[in-house]
């Protein structure tokens, strides 16, 4: 009877220590262009770190502050640019220590028509064969910001108008390119270069000085603060390991 109770205990003992070791969670919100870059970083991480169970949610940086600003229980976000970062910790819902550029992400202008020439945005956009054109709704996502930047720094705002195709995010805006609704599309180069499109139609990069640096934060939320898992993720993206992977998507790196 008292070897029954001990094994007994045991087994509760067990389970309260497996239990323990799995409860480690991190909710990850991620700007679109890492979509494909999410992979192999969160394999990495898993590396040193096989008891944290990652879940992500992708979408517009703009969009997703709204999300944690209405209460989403994400514990890392990874923008697009540092501006939304910053606007999570103005109102309180993330930690501002915590704020790091982990990335820089690279605009190009993509295609998959054989025949398009990409010569130069000026060359795409006044080429009467090409109708319409694809960019991220710039109120929500960066890189559509720095298209609208570019296009207008070379004077052709006006001209580009009646072609311009919003994407959702930059994702979408890839979607676009990719499904040929669009004749070509500004993007993020992580995308193009990511081993799931690399090799498919041609692309122009954009000069950088033609637009602000897109330089990509990661910040805690307030959840995540109190998240050693979440600490060590965001830890991570500035590890030799992490920043290989980044680089290999065409991120440039702090």
């Amino acid at each position: 009877m008292r070897l029954r109770s001990r094994f007994s205990l045991g087994i509760i003992l067990l389970a309260i220590a497996v239990r323990g070791t799995a409860a480690e969670h991190v909710a990850v919100a991620a700007a679109a262009n890492l979509v494909y870059v999410l992979d192999p970083l969160d394999a990495e991480f898993a590396k040193a770190n096989p008891a944290v169970v990652l879940t992500r949610e992708i979408g517009a940086s703009g969009g997703l502050v709204a999300q944690i600003s209405n209460g989403a229980p994400y514990d890392v976000f990874l923008s697009a640019d540092l501006q939304f970062p910053k606007k999570l910790i103005q109102a309180g819902a993330a930690n501002a220590d915590s704020l790091v550029t982990f990335a820089y992400g690279k605009l190009v202008l993509w295609t998959l028509r054989p025949g398009l020439a990409l010569a130069s945005v000026e060359s795409v956009v006044r080429n009467p064969l090409v109708v319409k054109i694809a960019l991220a709704n710039p109120q929500t996502a960066p890189y559509g910001r720095a298209a609208e930047e570019v296009l207008a720094k070379l004077g052709l705002a006006a001209e580009v108008k009646p072609k311009i195709v919003f994407g959702e995010n930059i994702t979408q805006t890839a979607q676009d390119v990719l499904s040929g609704n669009v004749d070509a599309g500004f993007v993020a180069l992580s995308l193009v270069a990511s081993p799931k499109l690399k090799g498919k139609g041609h692309w122009l990069d954009i000069p950088a000085e033609l637009y602000a640096p897109i330089a990509q934060g990661a910040v805690l939320t307030t959840r995540g603060a109190g998240n050693p898992a979440a600490r060590r993720y965001l830890d991570f993206l500035s590890t030799p390991a992490a920043r290989r992977i980044l680089a290999s998507f065409g991120y440039g790196l702090p």
